[in-house]
């Protein structure tokens, strides 16, 4: 009868950003199924790979969500778990530390659940609010631009065998790629806090996967921006634009005044994204830095974009080294 117990309940907040007067944090509202982040043995990593993608949802629920200053936003979850607490506040900054990060607690409120709850029912959560030294922010992708897993291979089979068989502590960050982000985040003058905000097209499901990696391999903390499985399941209308374009879109309007770094790779759709952004806001893309694949044509295809392209500056590197290189001829980095 074991086999028909509920497991208890958790509440998974995504790191995200906000402003001094906005307060913007998103989650989801799960079971509980007991991932253990630590365990490498291979029938462990199948398992937790089945749990990560076939989740039980808390639907409709009331959750509280609490600010150092006491303060409290009441949220609901939608029908995938998921919740988005925003809300207009003022000197939000009064409450971050050095860095930016403003903490805040998670609770569920709704007392007809009935169910057990871990911690005690507190659950932590982190929101960026980019630090006043800032003099510009960087948008990342994960997949071959820090993290290789494989987007061009034939079917993605790479991506697949990556994300099921190898533990997120075994997955080797691209070469000097954590030292090129360290040396972004500090800036020009060493002591910038310049934030960094890693966007895929990922779904939700590997948030605590990739956080992990990001975390063991020493990259800057930063917002991790993916996308629900169901938007990346169901056919978009044709002029709809991609999740990762939409998500570096808000942070251009979130922060109008912080110009922003681009890095990403030139296996897929980066570079007519990261062109089209830079298209529409030309003095607020500082520069654009595509890692190269091992795709023939696709890279022919790229460069020939790259040699053409004059608005904003624009490099396709080999090494991180080569980035670092031209960051610091910019004026980026010291």
């Amino acid at each position: 009868m074991g086999w028909f117990k509920k497991d208890p309940l958790q509440i998974i907040a995504f790191q995200s950003y906000g402003t001094n007067s906005h307060f913007y944090g998103r989650g989801r509202a799960l079971e509980d199924e007991s991932i253990d982040l630590d365990d490498q043995h291979i029938w462990h990593l199948i398992v937790n790979t089945w749990k990560r993608f076939e989740t039980d949802e808390i639907k409709n629920v009331s959750l509280d969500l609490k600010l150092p200053n006491n303060k409290i936003i009441k949220v609901t979850t939608d029908e995938n778990g998921y919740f988005i607490a925003e809300e207009p506040l003022d000197n939000l900054c009064e409450l971050t530390n050095e860095e930016g990060w403003l903490p805040f607690e998670l609770s569920f409120n709704d007392g007809t659940l009935n169910r057990k709850i871990q911690n005690k029912n507190r659950f932590p959560g982190e929101l960026l609010i980019p630090s006043t030294k800032a003099e510009f922010g960087v948008a990342s992708d994960i997949d071959d631009t820090i993290l290789h897993t494989g987007v061009v291979s034939i079917l993605k089979w790479r991506v697949i065998y990556n994300s099921i068989f190898k533990h997120a502590k075994n997955r080797i960050p691209l070469e000097g790629s954590a030292e090129f982000y360290h040396k972004l985040h500090r800036g020009a003058s060493g002591k910038n806090a310049n934030p960094i905000f890693y966007v895929s097209h990922s779904p939700w499901n590997l948030y605590r996967y990739l956080e992990l990696f990001l975390r063991q391999n020493d990259f800057p903390k930063g917002p991790i921006l993916l996308r629900s499985l169901s938007n990346l399941l169901r056919k978009k209308p044709q002029d709809e634009k991609p999740q990762k374009q939409k998500e570096i879109l808000n942070l251009l309007k979130t922060y109008p005044n912080l110009p922003f770094i681009l890095i990403g790779d030139s296996g897929e759709h980066d570079p007519d994204i990261y062109i089209e952004i830079a298209e529409s806001f030309p003095n607020r893309i500082l520069a654009i830095y595509l890692r190269s694949v091992k795709h023939k044509k696709r890279m022919l295809r790229v460069k020939g974009i790259v040699d053409n392209y004059k608005t904003t500056p624009i490099l396709l590197v080999e090494t991180s080294k080569q980035a670092i290189e031209h960051a610091k001829k910019h004026g980026f980095i010291s």
